[in-house]
C-alpha cells in the first residue's frame, strides 16, 4: 500500500505505537499532503491574517503549528508530505510529528510506525 494513503485512514484519538510496539500517544491532528490535488492552496499563516478568516485550511494549519515551535524548513516539509501530530503519553513528553513514510500500518484503532519515538520530529 502507498504510505500516503495511510493518512486518509487515520483519525483523531487513535493510539500510536513505535516500531517495537511501545505506545507513543494518541493522534491529535491529521494534515493531508499539500501535493493532494483536492487540497486547497496554502499561504503563510500569520496572526494578522488569521483574524480575518474562519474555518479555512490556513486556520487548520495554524492550529497544528504555532509560529515558534518548528523550524520553517521542517514545517514546509511536513506540510508538503502531510503529517500526523501525536499527543505524546506522559506528563513531560513533547508532542511528535509523523510523516507518511514513517507509518508501517493502520489497523482498527491503532497506528504502527516503522521508527522509534526518538526518530520523530518533536514539538518544542
Amino acid at each position: 500500500m502507498d504510505n500516503g494513503n495511510f493518512l486518509a485512514q487515520i483519525q483523531e484519538g487513535m493510539t500510536v505505537y513505535d516500531r517495537l510496539h511501545h505506545e507513543i500517544g494518541k493522534v491529535d491532528y491529521v494534515q493531508m499532503s499539500d501535493d493532494d490535488p483536492s487540497t486547497e492552496a496554502v499561504e503563510a499563516a500569520t496572526p494578522g491574517n488569521l483574524e480575518t478568516r474562519r474555518d479555512s485550511v490556513i486556520d487548520s494549519i495554524a492550529r497544528a503549528f504555532t509560529t515558534d515551535e518548528l523550524d520553517e524548513e521542517i514545517r514546509q516539509r511536513l506540510l508538503q508530505a502531510g503529517f500526523v501530530r501525536i499527543d505524546s503519553a506522559g506528563l513531560f513528553a513533547a508532542d511528535r510529528y509523523v510523516t507518511p513514510d514513517q507509518i508501517m500500518s493502520v489497523s482498527g484503532e491503532s497506528v504502527t510506525l516503522n521508527v522509534s519515538r526518538d526518530d520523530l520530529v518533536k514539538r518544542h
